[in-house]
């Protein structure tokens, strides 16, 4: 932050946080990744990829949706660098990225809707 005084002087020493708020380009990345969360769609199609790795037409059944509904939702989380592909032969098989961001979305989405992981229950 730039280091100019403030028009008004609240006695809060302000100055103390401002030396510390991130850039605008930081605070730019919580916002793209938060655009993510801008359809229910594509929650569920990243919250079964921290679970999962699967294809498209898998996930398309998965969700009941078309595989081009599907694939732009893909596009965009991938975009959003929430989740990865890999090739193998003619399919490509996508699954939450590994970054921090990803599993802090993760983590999150189930706080949020209460559920629980399907590894975190006990067996049947």
């Amino acid at each position: 932050m730039p280091n100019t005084p403030l028009p008004h002087d609240h006695g809060q020493a302000i100055e103390r946080i401002l030396e510390r708020v991130p850039s605008s380009a930081q605070f730019q990345l919580v916002a793209d990744i938060f655009k993510q969360l801008g359809d229910g769609s594509r929650i569920r199609i990243f919250w079964l990829l921290c679970h999962c790795e699967e294809c498209v037409i898998n996930l398309s059944a998965m969700v009941d949706m078309s595989s081009p509904a599907v694939s732009h939702h893909l596009r965009q989380l991938k975009a959003g660098n929430l989740i990865v592909s890999r090739r193998e032969g003619k399919e490509v098989y996508y699954r939450a990225a590994g970054t921090q961001q990803a599993q802090l979305l993760h983590h999150m989405i189930e706080q949020l809707v209460s559920i629980t992981c399907p590894g975190d229950q006990p067996p049947l």
